[in-house]
């Protein structure tokens, strides 16, 4: 299935594209320029997150441990442990990532892009108060 425009989120120069927002799950290819400013460490309160390596390599930090997510590597985070992406390297990388139970859908991400997609500094207290209604907490 293609992507239309409409599935794409937008966040600072990250890009989000949606394949599924549902109740049971959320899915989207997660694209990380290199060097790209990337969401502060947290953790979900009710929700697990898996990560497929597509292409490029994330850097992936769970609970202090750093590890390279590239093609074909998986990478589980449970809820409650706090972590954090970033993209170290030259190339841009490109991972699916899938969220369980889908509590943490489409409508969180535009939010925040609502927030950080601004001219000058963003509203962090702002960005807080809806990480912390869709149950992501800051770490």
């Amino acid at each position: 299935m293609e992507v239309g425009q409409q599935d794409v989120v937008r966040i600072g120069e990250l890009e989000l594209c949606f394949r599924v927002s549902e109740a049971g799950a959320t899915v989207f290819e997660f694209f990380v320029p290199s060097r790209a400013r990337v969401p502060a460490p947290h953790y979900h309160q009710e929700a697990d997150e898996i990560l497929y390596g597509i292409e490029g390599t994330l850097t992936v930090t769970v609970d202090g441990k750093t590890q390279e997510l590239a093609g074909g590597d998986v990478i589980f985070i449970p809820r409650g442990s706090v972590h954090h992406h970033e993209n170290l390297h030259e190339d841009a990388s490109r991972t699916l990532v899938v969220i369980t139970p889908g509590s943490i859908g489409r409508d969180y991400f535009e939010e925040l892009a609502e927030v950080i997609n601004v001219p000058g500094k963003p509203d962090l207290a702002k960005a807080r108060e809806i990480m912390l209604r869709h149950g992501l907490v800051p770490a």
